[in-house]
């Protein structure tokens, strides 16, 4: 199964057979950043995670969150980290907060704070290194193959169970 993984998902092997909560974060119709929406709707149905796609909207899902009570929340987002484009990176909480949720409401510092008021909640940043994100625009083919390899990779780890 790891071969289906791409390297940088690796160390997300350790929550396979827990609960986990996959949150698409982004705006359709910005380009790149489309990516977060694009991998839940590729993994509808596909996968032992609860999938949710938060649009630009992540904090309006605190609630479903806690109530799937997930041991790892997985957060999908285009974001530029300076990376190759279409570049796929994991980043834990103390690295997201300079520039996750660039173009979304809320920081992600304040999505954290209010998410994790209740209970602890593991949390990473699955970041894609995006393009130009203009209004209108189309997601760049780099960024596409990403959103296809994360997607399957996602799968791969959290298959739904027999």
């Amino acid at each position: 199964v790891m071969e289906a993984v791409p390297e940088p998902l690796r160390p997300l092997a350790r929550w396979r057979n827990t609960k986990v909560v996959i949150l698409g974060v982004g705006n359709t119709l910005m380009g790149d950043d489309a990516a977060g929406p694009l991998v839940c709707e590729r993994m509808a149905g596909r996968s032992s995670a609860v999938v949710i796609d938060a649009g630009t909207v992540p904090e309006n899902y605190i609630a479903p969150i806690r109530r799937a009570a997930p041991d790892v929340l997985l957060v999908v987002d285009a974001v530029d980290f300076g990376g190759v484009l279409g570049q796929i990176r994991v980043f834990d909480p103390a690295e997201i907060c300079a520039f996750a949720f660039g173009t979304h409401a809320l920081s992600f510092h304040l999505f954290l704070d209010k998410l994790q008021r209740e209970r602890p909640i593991d949390v990473r940043l699955i970041g894609i290194q995006a393009g130009p994100r203009e209004l209108g625009g189309r997601v760049s083919p780099a960024v596409h193959r990403a959103i296809e390899m994360l997607a399957a990779g996602l799968e791969a780890l959290f298959q739904p169970s027999a």
